[in-house]
């Protein structure tokens, strides 16, 4: 094919491309982190699984000892989520300036949404609600907060302090204040959340009420979105990989050196959680990029699959799901058994949905999605 001068048009590429710098491509260049999509796959398996069982097992198999060390090990699911979410974002800016100024508005927007989708899958029905009146009981129920609204509200507050901070060493000073800083204050906070009204007690932490809540969960979050501004400099994959091992060995070294303190307002805990999180996202990192690719649709898929599997397995409105219509009465076999098919038929649904929007909205296929930029979600499990 040539143009009207007889010229062809590889000649006029070659020339454009060579004006235009080395860096140019006419390939959408990838800019998914290779070890997050992976992670988040892992995390999304295993929140999955852990909220079937935690409905279907019956009490004896509970009692199994590999059942016990697995209710252990399940606790890094949601911090894991909340620090891959805030790695997301900060990896998101890239080395521009006013990166973060420039997405607000998009970062709002995708706030909003988690936080809309997080109080969707908890709502009790039109009966419950009439039922129990315009009361404070009925309001706490309906503003259930859990950890898809922590990963929101903590996405809406990183996404403010990051565009109004200066500078990289100004940023790297903020998120490591939230990081340090939120874990130490969040006894006395919950402590002066006490007589607020309900949806506010949720979100500011309080026993007896969410087990997310912003006061400390969202420490995880700025602890993803730190790591990844320091070790932003490293190549993704086995450098950053390396790196992130030897940090969150290290420091999961030490906390199990200090007193334990299990408390939902621990800031013990939440080092003690970041240190298993980093090790996670550093074995991921190394992992051959064909093994972690595995995980890595999933993970894209996180998102959705976390809205799908929640009224399946918890109920949802007036239609009950496994947790009342089986019970705790399953051996563990059948229990991973429905597990499995459920994510695998949750992944098909959200895999089908995202083809269905993409379809609808070709200009936008290729384009960084939701998951990719705010990472994902969350786990009743802790």
């Amino acid at each position: 094919m040539r143009f009207g001068d007889g010229a062809p048009v590889t000649a006029y590429a070659g020339d454009l491309v060579s004006q235009l710098g080395p860096t140019f491509t006419f390939q959408q260049r990838d800019t998914r982190h290779p070890g997050l999509d992976g992670a988040r796959g892992l995390a999304v398996m295993a929140m999955v699984i852990g909220h079937t069982l935690d409905a279907v097992l019956s009490p004896t198999v509970r009692e199994d000892i590999w059942v016990q060390h697995y209710w252990t090990c399940r606790g890094i699911t949601a911090p894991l989520f909340l620090m891959v979410a805030g790695w997301a974002v900060v990896a998101a800016l890239g080395s521009k300036p006013t990166a973060a100024r420039d997405t607000y508005g998009k970062r709002v927007r995708r706030a909003l949404l988690l936080i809309f989708l997080g109080y969707l899958v908890h709502w009790p029905g039109w009966s419950t609600v009439i039922h129990m009146g315009l009361t404070e009981k009925m309001l706490t129920k309906v503003f259930t907060f859990d950890a898809l609204q922590c990963i929101g509200f903590a996405l809406l507050a990183g996404a403010t302090l990051l565009a109004v901070t200066p500078g990289r060493w100004g940023r790297t000073a903020m998120l490591a204040v939230m990081t340090v800083g939120l874990p130490l204050v969040s006894a006395d906070v919950r402590a002066m959340s006490e007589g607020l009204p309900g949806p506010l007690t949720q979100l500011i932490g309080s026993d007896g009420f969410s087990r997310f809540a912003f006061f400390p969960w969202a420490a995880y979050f700025f602890a993803g979105a730190l790591a990844a501004n320091l070790l932003g400099a490293l190549r993704p994959g086995v450098p950053q990989g390396l790196a992130l091992l030897v940090l969150g060995g290290g420091l999961f070294w030490f906390m199990r050196g200090q007193p334990q303190d299990w408390g939902p307002a621990s800031a013990w805990l939440v080092a003690y959680r970041i240190g298993q999180g980093m090790m996670v996202l550093g074995f991921i990192n190394v992992l051959p990029r064909k093994v972690s690719g595995l995980l890595a649709p999933l993970g894209r898929l996180s998102l959705w699959v976390y809205v799908l599997h929640l009224p399946v397995v918890y109920g949802w409105s007036s239609y009950a799901g496994l947790s009342s219509r089986v019970g705790p009465t399953l051996s563990l076999p059948a229990g991973l058994g429905i597990g499995l098919a459920l994510l695998l038929g949750c992944a098909l649904v959200a895999r089908l949905g995202t083809w269905l929007r993409d379809q609808a909205r070709p200009w936008r296929t290729g384009s960084t999605t939701l998951e990719a930029s705010v990472g994902s979600l969350g786990s009743r499990g802790s």
